[in-house]
């Protein structure tokens, strides 16, 4: 797994092991990144469920301002840690939290990155990522929220990734602007 473009190109990332994290395929992601190019540079992105924080840290090379990570699993979190380190890139944000709990901390009170870069929960996030573990309910609990709470920017994008077969998004209250099949993984990017 690498970053494939932008300011930190080729850089290697580690990945959790095991079932329990399932990173995104370097061909899923510059397939991901070809069909939202025209979305970066941007101002924040969240990596909701960031496993290897490889999204979010590709949106950073490729000129994002700022990042915000979240993930629950301390071991996941260790390693989007030092892929965050690894990448010097600015403007990230780094949480060891259930997800939905900190979207509503994000709604209420935005965060700060430590290269001065803040999100503005008023301004909301240019692009969403979504990658929770499959089939468990948790895209759709993801998009209700982030609708609930209004955390996409006026012209942002969400980009889920589920199963095919999976989670069904016809209905999930944001226009589904492109659906992109890759082997049993199914990318589908969503507007307002």
């Amino acid at each position: 797994m690498r970053v494939i473009s932008g300011k930190r190109r080729g850089l290697k990332l580690i990945a959790p092991e095991g079932l329990d994290t399932r990173p995104t395929t370097d061909r899923v992601k510059e397939s991901v990144f070809n069909i939202i190019q025209t979305h970066l540079p941007c101002g924040f992105v969240l990596d909701m469920f960031a496993g290897s924080g490889a999204m979010g840290i590709e949106a950073l090379s490729r000129g994002a301002a700022g990042a915000v990570f979240v993930e629950l699993s301390p071991t996941a979190h260790k390693i989007v840690k030092a892929n965050l380190e690894a990448s010097r890139l600015g403007g990230a944000i780094l949480f060891n939290s259930d997800a939905f709990a900190l979207l509503e901390r994000l709604a209420a009170e935005g965060a700060s990155a430590p290269n001065g870069e803040r999100f503005d929960p008023k301004q909301g996030f240019d692009i969403i990522f979504l990658d929770p573990p499959y089939n468990k309910g948790l895209v759709q609990k993801a998009l209700s929220e982030i609708r609930r709470l209004d955390l996409l920017a006026e012209d942002g994008i969400i980009v889920a990734e589920t199963e095919r077969g999976g989670e069904d998004l016809s209905d999930c209250g944001f226009s589904v602007i492109k659906e992109a099949k890759y082997g049993k993984t199914v990318i589908t990017v969503m507007q307002r």
